[in-house]
């Protein structure tokens, strides 16, 4: 993308940040946001379909850039404390953002795209992991500990995630001991 594509995508990302943060994504045009990129409404269309395609893309882009900031995804299964320690301060230095994009209608798609970008991320690693049983435990812990959260984060927001960590761990060791039953009788 050369600099004049550049600096035009970032023109139309704030006018719409600046109009989402003011109105709901459903009420934003094209022609407000063309106004106040400035561009010309075709202009908008040679790199979105819709206003709702640039959301998204917006929300996939800030997802990618805090697990990013990871340092093993697939800690949410092996060490649960430190990863969801480490997704609570990414979290927090992109609130703003985050709660710009995921407000509103697309409130409940922050959980829903971690969850979906944690699950790419540890399965193309572990392919073998792919089973309806780990499947199951992930979304249990990532939706699970994220509207527990979001319940409760302007209570204590520590010793929430302190909370959620001791139930994540307790979810995890009551799933392997499960497993070693099976795992034993598939060996007999």
């Amino acid at each position: 993308m050369d600099l004049r594509q550049q600096r035009t995508r970032r023109n139309i990302v704030n006018a719409f940040l600046a109009l989402r943060s003011e109105k709901p994504l459903e009420k934003i045009t094209i022609r407000e946001l063309a106004e106040k990129a400035p561009i010309h409404k075709a202009t908008f269309y040679l790199h979105y379909h819709d206003i709702y395609e640039l959301s998204e893309s917006l929300e996939k882009e800030v997802i990618d850039d805090i697990l990013s900031g990871l340092s093993d995804p697939t800690q949410l299964l092996t060490d649960t404390e430190r990863f969801n320690e480490e997704l609570y301060c990414l979290l927090m230095a992109n609130e703003s953002l985050l709660s710009i994009l995921f407000s509103g209608s697309r409130s409940g798609m922050l959980a829903v795209r971690l969850e979906n970008r944690l699950k790419e991320y540890i399965f193309s690693r572990h392919p073998d992991w792919d089973t309806l049983e780990i499947n199951v435990v992930l979304t249990y812990l990532i939706q699970g500990a994220y509207y527990t959260y979001m319940q409760y984060r302007n209570q204590h927001a520590k010793e929430v995630l302190l909370m959620i960590n001791k139930m994540a761990g307790s979810v995890l060791r009551m799933y392997i001991e499960n497993q070693k039953p099976e795992q034993q009788t598939q060996e007999n």
